[in-house]
């Protein structure tokens, strides 16, 4: 259940020229600006968004990163974005990165329904000209040469500044060696990478007819797998990528009931390893996205960025639920628990007194936008 109402009757007109005083003159009013678009739904901001251009001929999300900044600029920014749109920027961020983040990745595409998922990828077309899963893919192989041309141009450069016959035998074999090694090792992340265009691309059946014995092949197939610990992910990935989200429950249902453990405890071992835990989250996404986005708000004063995107992404479809989770495991509701640690951190370091109080002024107002989502005084 979405924790925004947002009144009936707002006027787009009065909520772009609020908006237009808020920006001008000294300084920025965040707190209208939060009153405003923190009780406005998607159909509403979009309205505003339109008007203001009308009526001042600048983009409205334009205006507001100029006059915000930080991690309020941040929230901002994605909640007024389409719901589609914005998905289509958190995971082009995410996939930017170095290494993905296969996080939000795997949360797309496991949370997101198909007809959602079809819609960002549609918007990733549109805003990048390209696919996420050309994105995605697209650092596998650049990583294998990089590492393979990086390290096989020093074994050889070694090797020919000895001009010596035996060295050329024995860097030969250095190289032969490392290349092999190369191809044991980088499967690894290409699995990953496999995996979550696997998760993006896939359109998945929405229905919630299951096929029971299928389910239990299937885990058990996934518990051979898991316990012979074998190198070859494939089955895990065709499973994951391509059956129903009702089926996979019914197949981790089955596992449980199978072998007495949930298959994400079955999948705990190096936290090194990008692979299992990449299939820990895209199965918690699947199974119980709930129970998953309680644990990521638990990251409160951690990892802003995590709990910025979870309270925008679901303010607007269950984030009543996952508040009742959060107060039920963890006995303080999501509004404390922000406002805690807003506590702590208030008060200015003895050094750096200017920085401490800007970073101090970025988080009241940050705290305050994400509370203003989730009070239950402006929204229940």
């Amino acid at each position: 259940m979405a924790t925004l109402i947002a009144p009936d009757h707002s006027s787009p007109l009065e909520d772009a020229e609020a908006l237009r005083k808020a920006c001008q003159g000294f300084g920025t009013d965040e707190k209208a600006i939060i009153s405003i678009l923190g009780q406005r739904n998607a159909v509403q901001r979009k309205l505003i968004r339109q008007t203001y251009e009308e009526l001042y001929q600048e983009d409205l999300i334009k205006c507001l990163q100029y006059e915000l900044s930080g991690d309020l600029e941040k929230a901002v920014y994605r909640w007024m974005l389409d719901p589609a749109d914005r998905d289509a920027v958190l995971a082009n961020v995410a996939s930017s990165y170095s290494i993905p983040d296969y996080r939000v990745i795997a949360e797309i595409g496991c949370v997101r329904s198909p007809d959602e998922l079809w819609a960002m990828k549609k918007a990733y077309h549109l805003r990048y000209r390209r696919s996420l899963e050309e994105d995605v893919a697209s650092h596998t192989e650049g990583d294998f040469r990089k590492a393979m041309d990086s390290m096989t141009y020093t074994l050889w450069m070694i090797c020919f500044s000895t001009y010596h016959w035996c060295s050329v035998l024995i860097l030969s074999y250095i190289t032969l060696d490392y290349l092999c090694n190369c191809y044991l090792l980088f499967p690894i992340s290409c699995f990953v990478l496999q995996l979550l265009v696997a998760l993006v691309g896939t359109y998945r059946y929405d229905g919630d007819e299951i096929n029971e014995s299928l389910a239990q092949t299937e885990a058990g197939i996934l518990h051979d797998v898991i316990q012979e610990k074998a190198f070859n992910h494939e089955e895990r990935v065709r499973i994951l990528g391509t059956r129903s989200k009702a089926q996979l429950t019914a197949t981790f249902i089955s596992y449980k009931d199978e072998h007495g453990t949930a298959i994400t405890k079955s999948l705990l071992g190096d936290p090194a390893d990008e692979f299992l835990a990449t299939l820990r989250t895209a199965i918690r996404c699947i199974y119980d996205p709930h129970k998953y986005f309680e644990k990521v708000l638990r990251k409160v004063g951690t990892d802003e960025d995590a709990l910025t995107r979870v309270i925008v992404t679901r303010a607007e479809k269950d984030l009543k639920d996952i508040k009742e989770l959060y107060y039920k495991r963890n006995n303080i509701t999501l509004e404390h628990a922000i406002d805690k640690e807003l506590k702590c951190i208030s008060c200015p370091l003895p050094i750096c007194i200017q920085y401490s109080f800007r970073l101090c002024l970025v988080w009241k107002v940050l705290a305050l936008s994400l509370v203003s989502l989730i009070d239950g005084n402006l929204f229940v």
